[in-house]
């Protein structure tokens, strides 16, 4: 296989456009919702055209995935889908596949995992693929052959948006959310420990798990770090994507016609 590779985060730019249409709508609801796919279909032909893409996938996400079932509080405080667009989704599918992108709905597993796992798959093979997504999310997987697009900003997001965001190196986002949590996701981190001690910590520490017995933290840090261990393991696990994910279709399979 050449070429690149379109990832597109589904629900995330189905929502997206679906909060902004239902809050103008004025007429009906199956009105809105032919607008809305209409809507959606034309972003997958304008990114089609953006990233060049010879080979396109739009992943939805499955009923529950494995951090369900680890973490029982994982999106626990999460608004559940309209039901208005939870009816709709087959008309979102179809809409998406009439641009000629696949679309694949896993049982169970989320859309990350399975965005990551491809995006690593044409990595490792030093093939470029672009991820569709508001997600922070994926911004650990950006490399030299991934990237990471932002619709609604029109921007491709670089490490210097990252450090400006997070105030930490790329390669510290997944210790800087497990430390200082993620409240959209409920997860939970280090009880106590916001956004600055987490940079402060991460700034002495390439181990966070031996953080605990730098005599140069206050007393406090140390006892917030030594008592939510558990946490800050847990919430990495959470806020880590698999790329290992059995996927059962080959990337040939996503070739665009």
């Amino acid at each position: 296989m050449s070429g690149q590779l379109l990832l597109i985060d589904a629900l995330n730019l189905i929502r997206r456009i679906y909060a902004v249409d239902s809050n103008q709508n004025k007429g009906s609801d199956e009105q809105m919702i032919i607008t809305c796919c209409a809507r959606v279909a034309h972003a997958c032909e304008k990114l089609l055209k953006i990233t060049q893409a010879t080979h396109a996938i739009a992943v939805f996400d499955g009923d529950k995935s494995w951090r369900y079932h680890y973490y029982k509080q994982y999106k626990s405080s999460r608004a559940p889908m309209p039901e208005t667009l939870r009816n709709s989704l087959a008309k979102f599918k179809h809409a998406i596949e009439q641009t000629g992108i696949i679309v694949f709905a896993p049982v169970n597993d989320e859309a990350d995992d399975i965005i990551a796992t491809l995006a690593h798959k044409m990595a490792k093979n030093q093939l470029h693929s672009t991820i569709v997504s508001t997600d922070k999310g994926f911004l650990p997987s950006l490399n030299n052959y991934i990237s990471v697009y932002d619709y609604f900003k029109k921007e491709y997001l670089d490490l210097n948006s990252i450090h400006q965001r997070f105030g930490v190196e790329q390669a510290r986002l997944i210790d800087f959310w497990a430390m200082a949590g993620d409240k959209t996701n409920d997860i939970p981190g280090i009880k106590g420990v916001g956004t600055k001690t987490a940079q402060d910590v991460i700034a002495k520490h390439a181990d966070i798990t031996l953080a605990a017995n730098d005599e140069s933290l206050s007393p406090g840090t140390r006892k917030k770090l030594a008592s939510g261990m558990e946490d800050y393991i847990i919430s990495k696990n959470l806020v880590s994507l698999r790329t290992d994910i059995n996927l059962g279709f080959s990337l040939k399979q996503l070739r665009l016609n």
